[in-house]
């Protein structure tokens, strides 16, 4: 199920400075990953009012809170559990997950839910913390005060993230580490260190505060071919009966 306290703090973390930072790098990242997905449905799961889908072009887009969540004005909302989705089978072309599976207790499930409603072929957008960055960590490092509403024990980190794709047939297609600033609470000192990005990005990629990454949904296709024998046969039979002289 997912954790009310964690989904709560995490909606009020982001208008924060370094929520905002963090916000502002996922969008842009978000909105590459998206833009070019086709298709007829587009789903958000969780954080309805942070709009994920802005930059696609998919004619119905949604998204969807938990009860305990903030409605929105902005676009359809579904109420919805993301551990049980509404959604027919094979029926949304896009899923967006904006730190969904480290606010859950089951996010394996989760993952499984959106396996099962995509399409063959569909994408799944996933954002989440780095518990390996400076920012993840930042609760287990001492005299370091915790940065981020969830606990480094409960991100899932990129290399869980990629053994469960595997498992459940999505394909990694693209993905990238962003927000290398140190941790900190002030908009002054996230600007001065604002350098970091282009340092980070080459010298050191995998320590970035968040992630965000697309995956496919591959289905592995079976085609029936008859054998050629039996046509060849047919040919065989239809020229014995010309010189015979029968008719079929």
């Amino acid at each position: 199920m997912v954790d009310q306290p964690l989904i709560l703090e995490l909606a009020e973390w982001l208008d924060t400075p370094p929520g905002l930072y963090v916000r502002g790098w996922e969008q842009k990242q978000i909105d590459a990953m998206v833009c070019n997905a086709f298709g007829y449905h587009a789903i958000q799961i969780g954080l309805p009012q942070w709009d994920l889908l802005q930059a696609n072009r998919i004619p119905f887009k949604g998204r969807t809170r938990v009860l305990f969540e903030q409605a929105t004005e902005q676009g359809a909302v579904v109420v919805a559990n993301p551990e049980s989705l509404p959604f027919e089978s094979q029926s949304i072309d896009l899923l967006v997950l904006p730190h969904a599976l480290e606010c859950s207790t089951d996010p394996h499930q989760i993952l499984r839910e959106a396996e099962r409603v995509l399409v063959p072929e569909g994408r799944i957008v996933v954002s989440g913390f780095n518990p390996w960055s400076l920012w993840g960590a930042s609760d287990r490092i001492p005299g370091l005060d915790p940065l981020l509403p969830i606990p480094a024990h409960q991100q899932v980190s990129l290399h869980r993230l990629k053994d469960w794709f595997k498992l459940l047939s999505f394909d990694l297609d693209r993905g990238r580490f962003g927000c290398y600033a140190p941790p900190c609470n002030e908009q002054l000192w996230l600007d001065r260190w604002s350098f970091m990005e282009k340092a980070g990005d080459r010298w050191w990629p995998v320590c970035g505060a968040v992630y965000v990454v697309s995956a496919v949904k591959r289905v592995v296709g079976m085609r029936l071919v008859g054998p050629k024998w039996k046509k060849a046969k047919s040919k065989r039979v239809r020229r014995q009966a010309v010189v015979t002289g029968r008719h079929f």
